[in-house]
């Protein structure tokens, strides 16, 4: 979870925000305002922020670039929502939240970050650059608003 001191319904309008502008609606993808609260309630869940300078402690006024969300249980970690605002693509700010995201499970000893994603998500080039592999497909998961349907990619990256 973020250290700076704010009220988390504020830090949950800034994951709404970021979804709203970072998740293509076609996909339906973003999870809505009700889902990011309960998941946050939950044991084990945890959520990060970054601001468009890179740090991860923002000001109550400062802008908020990306976030992830997880949630952890013993050795395992399961990248929940993962989002870099578009006007903030390409500085770099989605490797530097992965590699936050990853350091903290690792030291609270996790061995293995799992994530799941459609078959042709942009981001799946970051998640392989930082080792992600994938371990499993759910052929026509994702049910586009047109009423196609994409695949979904299980995929996992081992910690050492």
């Amino acid at each position: 979870m973020s250290g700076a001191v704010r009220d988390p319904v504020d830090d949950v309008d800034r994951i709404m925000e970021v979804m709203a502008h970072a998740f293509p609606p076609e996909y339906g993808e973003a999870w809505n305002r009700r889902q990011v609260a309960d998941s946050l309630i939950l044991g084990g869940t945890r959520y990060y922020l970054i601001g468009p300078d890179g740090s991860f402690e923002l000001a109550q006024d400062q802008q908020t670039a990306g976030f992830a969300l997880t949630r952890g249980l013993f050795d395992e970690e399961e990248l929940l929502l993962f989002a870099v605002a578009p006007e903030f693509r390409k500085m770099r700010l989605g490797t530097a939240l992965l590699t936050h995201v990853i350091a903290n499970a690792k030291a609270r000893g996790v061995r293995r970050i799992f994530l799941e994603m459609r078959k042709d998500n942009p981001a799946g080039r970051l998640y392989a650059a930082f080792g992600f592999q994938t371990v499993g497909v759910r052929p026509g998961y994702y049910r586009m608003a047109d009423g196609r349907r994409l695949d979904a990619l299980s995929q996992a990256l081992l910690i050492d």
